[in-house]
């Protein structure tokens, strides 16, 4: 799938919620399925600047597309972090390049999220691209 794919099933997924009790524990539930990250991954290095919590973000390439490890001492971000990688990790580097972020919007996460916490999330995506343009560099 694309990530624009994958974006629009997230907004899909979001939009059977009725409220965003609903769609706070289905956020919760997604981070549960996140694979745990090894201690010795989760260092200075990796660590998101801007979150509110302890994000951790381990990137690689293989073929032309980049891989996405990640991982959070907080059960939210955690979630969030669970759907980034389901988003952007195994897809080509262009393509994260030239993705958009408009389904934070559509699900309306900005709004449910606090402040610092929306903040955290576009910091998540920065680091993501930042990745994607270091190894479009690599090349």
């Amino acid at each position: 799938m694309t990530i624009s794919e994958i974006q629009q099933e997230l907004i899909n997924e979001f939009s059977l919620f009725d409220n965003w009790e609903q769609r706070y524990e289905y956020v919760i539930e997604l981070g549960k399925s996140l694979p745990i990250m090894p201690d010795k991954d989760k260092t200075e290095d990796r660590l998101i600047k801007g979150c509110q919590s302890q994000v951790w973000f381990k990137a690689y390439t293989k073929d032309g597309k980049m891989f996405l490890e990640a991982d959070s001492d907080a059960i939210l971000p955690r979630g969030i972090v669970a759907m980034l990688i389901r988003i952007y990790s195994n897809q080509p580097i262009s393509d994260i390049l030239k993705s958009n972020e408009d389904f934070i919007k559509e699900i309306g996460l900005q709004e449910f999220l606090s402040p610092t916490r929306a903040n955290g999330l576009l910091a998540m995506i920065k680091q993501i691209k930042y990745y994607a343009i270091a190894y479009s560099i690599k090349k």
